[in-house]
């Protein structure tokens, strides 16, 4: 059955072979056994479910919380020709009788159902007249009290597979479980632990940063500004704070959208659909926007504020590069932000959950402070295991020169103990120091001070900013009331006294994402007027990554497109003709561009088109003794086309000696680097070894050393 999955994978999806832990999950559920499968965000955790949907007969049934999702996905799903629909509150009584009359009828591979249905004995004696083989359960984390989206709803799960005639294969799938929420949701499901598929949280294309001390506002309109070609979402705490920011950017000619639960439906949904077709590059939001926002195109996702939890980070957070091409989440820290999550932890309902949410609380604030790989720091937190610093995050690529800032500090701090400690804000202290005619300075009797404009060489807007500085490195603390003040803590006193040095680094500088491509402007430009035409997002036509790959392949044939990540027969037949034709015509007016082969290959010859058991005719010429680059040349196909058969043929258990794919000379570095890596990650295996040893032979030495000598 699984030489039937990989058939439909590269069938509908155009891809050859499965990402890391798609096989094992796929491959299980296929066996029968229910299975719990936890995946970052941009892992593809979806199509562990449809391609077993594929396979089996029948509808399968996915339970998924939000509208959103569903909706994209079965856009999606159909831009693939494949059946599906959804039933959710945003259609008729009568719309989903007539859905469930045709899942009765087997037309839909997938039904997609909100949990909220399962609470109706009405829709559960239509859901026992269908064939389902099998329940994907999405957001499995909502059916854990531990978990940070608890649904009761979720519960009645269960209740449901038990009472369907014949017992379906179980598929729970969730990104952000910690030991604790696997376990409960195992338990709810009567999973076997051990069934459990586990893939790591490392997200490689993803570069993590934690921003504090600088001027939040004046960091985000520079890094809008540099990557205004991109889309990415930019999260507030409150509904007031989206409103602001909505504001101020619009006020700077940044065009925004903006989304949470104070607007209309009509308004959100408008929003929504504006983001969705690229329409508007920026959304600033709530956490309530996003979850299953089946976006792959966000370059960049900023945390104006401090997160609430871990969890809600890293899952908002990872909406960022689902298409696995680099992109940034940067967090602007502010001490204040920790006081707005305790107030709206303090005002949630459930009191029994609030220690639990105070120490996740802490946990995110330790995130912020910490100087270690923040990539790490992640991993840690959702699973016992341990990885390398990842050399991409904005700790481990820190070279930023510190300062010494004490002479400074002391003078902020000594203006604050002369002002009268717990008395005012920031605002007034820097008022003071840099010497401002301000009515209430003098009514109070502060232009007297010592400490009155001895930092007048400065703007009060950079001496609030020192302040902020000061308060996240803990030397000023602030006292929460109607209105917030600064008092000098022990740590700071000790600055006074000359007993410790203050540093602060320069500012970080914002950068740009992307790589401008004429090219790829052109084919973005395409996909948007297909897109449009067709009423479904662009990235439903294609991912950025496919159209990145055809900039890289420059494909002018029907063959040579098929070639391309994510081309599946589907989508050749209804976009290639358009997307050819924009590629011959920028060739012909820039001559000078050459294919450079894929986004991760060397240069290639056109390719043949592939078929299903493509592997199989290179495997036969194999066992003639044939080596891969006699076999590419022989079936004139890509290097990396045949290294590609050669894995799957392992995969699939056949016969490949180590040293016929891995040069003997490579073996031991291979060996060596994997065992400084610490574990089979193939990208710091990679960083470790000379160029010309492929991740073809780091794949191959991996899945080969167990069983070749």
């Amino acid at each position: 059955m699984i030489q039937k999955a990989i058939e439909m994978l590269q069938k509908h999806y155009g891809y050859s072979s499965f990402r890391e832990g798609q096989d094992q999950a796929i491959a299980s559920v296929l066996a029968g056994t229910d299975t719990l499968c936890v995946m970052p965000t941009g892992g593809g955790k979806s199509i562990c479910y449809q391609i077993p949907a594929l396979v089996f007969g029948g509808t399968t049934i996915v339970i998924s919380p939000l509208i959103s999702l569903m909706k994209d996905q079965v856009d999606a799903l159909l831009q693939l020709g494949i059946s599906a629909a959804y039933i959710n509150s945003s259609i008729s009584g009568k719309e989903a009788a007539e859905r469930l009359d045709k899942a009765k009828r087997g037309e839909y591979k997938l039904l997609y159902i909100a949990p909220e249905r399962l609470e109706s004995f009405d829709f559960m004696d239509h859901l026992k007249m269908l064939d389902i083989p099998m329940v994907a359960i999405d957001e499995a984390h909502c059916i854990s009290q531990w978990g940070h989206d608890f649904r009761p709803s979720y519960q009645r799960i269960q209740r449901m597979v038990q009472a369907l005639p014949k017992k379906p294969v179980v598929l729970a799938l969730t990104a952000t479980a910690t030991p604790k929420v696997r376990v409960d949701i195992c338990r709810s499901l009567t999973i076997q632990e051990e069934n459990t598929v586990l893939t790591g949280f490392e997200r490689e294309n993803l570069s993590f940063s934690v921003i504090k001390g600088q001027d939040r506002l004046r960091f985000l309109k520079d890094f809008l500004k540099k990557n205004e070609k991109e889309a990415g979402i930019i999260y507030a705490a409150t509904r007031k704070n989206v409103d602001q920011l909505y504001e101020r950017l619009k006020k700077d000619g940044i065009k925004a959208g903006r989304y949470h639960a104070g607007m209309s439906d009509a308004d959100r949904m408008a929003e929504q659909e504006d983001f969705l077709q690229d329409r508007t590059g920026v959304m600033i939001a709530t956490s309530a926007f996003g979850m299953g926002i089946d976006k792959s195109n966000i370059r960049y996702v900023v945390h104006f504020q401090l997160p609430k939890n871990m969890e809600s980070y890293y899952q908002e957070a990872g909406r960022a590069g689902r298409d696995g091409l680099d992109s940034e989440c940067i967090l602007l820290y502010s001490s204040q932000d920790v006081q707005v999550q305790r107030f709206l932890i303090d005002q949630s309902s459930d009191r029994e959950r609030m220690p639990q949410e105070l120490e996740k609380l802490q946990l995110m604030v330790d995130y912020c402070y910490t100087e270690n790989c923040l990539q790490r720091y992640i991993v840690r937190y959702f699973d016992d295991s341990d990885i390398a610093p990842c050399g991409r995050c904005g700790n481990c690529t820190d070279s930023r020169e510190s300062q010494d800032v004490t002479k400074e500090a002391q003078m902020v701090l000594s203006c604050i103990i002369r002002m009268g400690q717990k008395r005012f804000g920031k605002a007034l202290t820097a008022q003071v120091l840099t010497g401002s005619k301000n009515k209430k300075v003098g009514d109070l009797g502060f232009h007297k001070l010592p400490t009155y404009g001895i930092m007048k060489e400065k703007s009060t807007k950079e001496v609030t900013d020192f302040i902020e500085f000061l308060i996240s490195q803990e030397l000023i603390a602030v006292e929460h009331g109607t209105y917030p003040t600064i008092y000098v803590k022990e740590s700071g006193k000790e600055v006074l006294m000359g007993n410790v040095t203050v540093k602060r680094k320069e500012a970080v500088r914002t950068k740009q994402v992307g790589n401008d491509d004429p090219l790829f402007e052109v084919l973005r430009s395409v996909r948007k007027e297909m897109a449009e035409n067709e009423g479904v997002p662009p990235f439903v036509i294609f991912a950025d990554n496919a159209l990145k790959d055809m900039c890289a392949k420059l494909p002018q044939s029907d063959e040579e497109f098929l070639q391309v990540s994510g081309v599946g027969e589907h989508k050749l037949k209804k976009y290639g003709e358009h997307f050819i034709k924009a590629i011959t015509a920028f060739k012909k007016q820039n001559p000078e561009r050459e294919a450079l082969g894929s986004l991760e290959s060397a240069p290639v010859k056109p390719a043949k088109k592939a078929t299903p058991n493509s592997h199989l005719d290179t495997y036969a010429l194999y066992k003639e003794n044939l080596s891969i680059a006699e076999i590419a040349e022989k079936r004139e196909l890509a290097l990396s086309t045949v290294e590609n058969h050669m894995i799957q043929c392992i995969q699939e258990g056949m016969e490949v000696k180590l040293l016929d794919v891995v040069p003997p000379e490579a073996v031991p570095q291979i060996r060596e680097a994997v065992q400084d890596a610490g574990g089979e990650k193939l990208k710091p295996i990679k960083e470790l070894l000379p160029d010309q040893v492929s991740y073809f032979m780091i794949k191959a030495y991996l899945l080969l050393e167990k069983t070749s000598v």
